[in-house]
């Protein structure tokens, strides 16, 4: 079934805010006032493509993903994900070209412990050239990478930037680990 502009386009802000939202922040994200946002969002909610946490909030459903054509991911693919990577292959930290930290990061777990601690002018200097994006895709996760993709369209800067990309990068790593474990694998 497809859905039109305005619905997708709510269905999108939900996913990429990642946390759920009032209807009114909604509204004046997508342009629109509350009345017909609230008809939007019953009518989204009725197809399970959103669901209301709390009265008045309102996220995406992991069928609302479905209809963006956003990946599911199993339990298998959530342990292949979080896996290590070897050496050669870890994200591998620079402040610049040829300005190696000797820091890397062999898996998503490290990865978001190293951003807390790397040096900012490394996120300033890996977002923009989509490092984070590419790294994520070679992992396997195209949800985080379209998330990072989307803070790298952000305005952020210094440790405001930090703080988004470790959220986003912990928000999900926290979410692949629910999933492992469900099999009582971590």
């Amino acid at each position: 079934m497809s859905l039109n502009e305005v619905k997708t386009r709510a269905l999108e802000l939900l996913w990429k805010g990642g946390n759920p939202v009032k209807s009114r922040e909604l509204a004046q994200q997508l342009g629109l006032s509350v009345a017909p946002t609230n008809l939007h969002l019953i009518w989204l909610k009725r197809k399970g493509y959103v669901f209301s946490p709390e009265k008045g909030l309102y996220a995406i459903t992991e069928k609302g993903k479905e209809v963006l054509v956003l990946p599911k991911i199993d339990r298998k693919q959530a342990l292949q994900i979080l896996g290590s990577v070897p050496r050669e292959k870890s994200f591998h930290f620079y402040r610049d070209t040829d300005q190696y930290l000797g820091t890397y990061a062999t898996n998503l777990s490290e990865f978001c412990d190293r951003i807390q601690v790397v040096d900012i002018k490394s996120i300033e200097f890996h977002l923009p050239r989509k490092d984070f994006v590419l790294w994520f895709l070679g992992l396997g996760d195209y949800e985080l990478a379209r998330n990072m993709s989307v803070v790298k369209k952000s305005s952020l800067l210094g440790e405001d930037l930090r703080k988004r990309v470790y959220e986003v990068a912990r928000s999900r790593c926290e979410k692949l680990k629910s999933l492992a474990s469900e099999l009582g694998f971590l």
